[in-house]
């Protein structure tokens, strides 16, 4: 069993490497790669896509690595392997990014991302630092995870998915925000897992385990 976790020059994979491979040691699920290589992302057995930063310089990131884009939705969309969007990697496998200009995304969770509004004039943007889950949904990924299990936040825009069946966990910032979605075979996770103490080591060792 491989996991790879895709380096696009989207931001630093330092600590989301640590993290992964630890718990992929512990949870005894083979071995971790980092790669862009569109033939590594079609023979591993699941996928971690990570993103700092913009939802258009990330998605033609993706788009500038000749066949990545390709290898990457036949594997999820086509092949079914399970799948964790980070950040900027979650807000991707929506319809749309409306940061800057409308950009589209994977469309794999129909809906949009758009600024944080919060409705409490004190809260600033970007949000930032430690907030608590809410658990909307179930899923096997979130298995030991509480609503009141914190998790740590780093972003101006957030996910609205039009099917609220695919919001599994929120966050309260002056109203509802995206904290975490999943259909099918495909997790995505607002926050920074690998950042999240306890609950998010917890995320990773279970995606890890996942059998959709």
């Amino acid at each position: 069993m491989t996991t790879v976790l895709i380096d696009y020059d989207a931001g630093n994979l330092h600590s989301a490497e640590k993290a992964f491979q630890r718990m992929s040691i512990d949870a005894g699920a083979g071995a971790l790669i980092v790669s862009s290589d569109p033939d590594v992302v079609t023979r591993a057995d699941r996928i971690v896509l990570p993103g700092d930063g913009a939802f258009p310089a990330c998605r033609r990131g993706l788009q500038a690595i000749d066949g990545l884009e390709e290898a990457l939705i036949q594997a999820v969309e086509k092949e079914g392997k399970p799948f964790l969007g980070i950040c900027v990697g979650m807000q991707m496998m929506t319809t749309w990014g409306r940061e800057y200009e409308d950009v589209a995304g994977f469309d794999w969770i129909p809906g949009e991302v758009t600024h944080i509004a919060p409705s409490d004039p004190d809260l600033k943007v970007p949000h930032m630092g430690w907030n608590d889950l809410v658990i909307d949904h179930p899923h096997p990924v979130l298995n030991g995870v509480t609503s009141g299990d914190h998790a740590y936040f780093v972003h101006s825009y957030a996910m609205h998915p039009t099917d609220k069946g695919h919001l599994l966990a929120h966050v309260d910032y002056g109203g509802k925000v995206t904290a975490i979605v999943g259909r099918d075979n495909m997790v995505g996770m607002q926050f920074h897992p690998e950042k999240s103490q306890f609950a998010g080591l917890r995320m990773i060792a279970n995606f890890l385990q996942w059998a959709p």
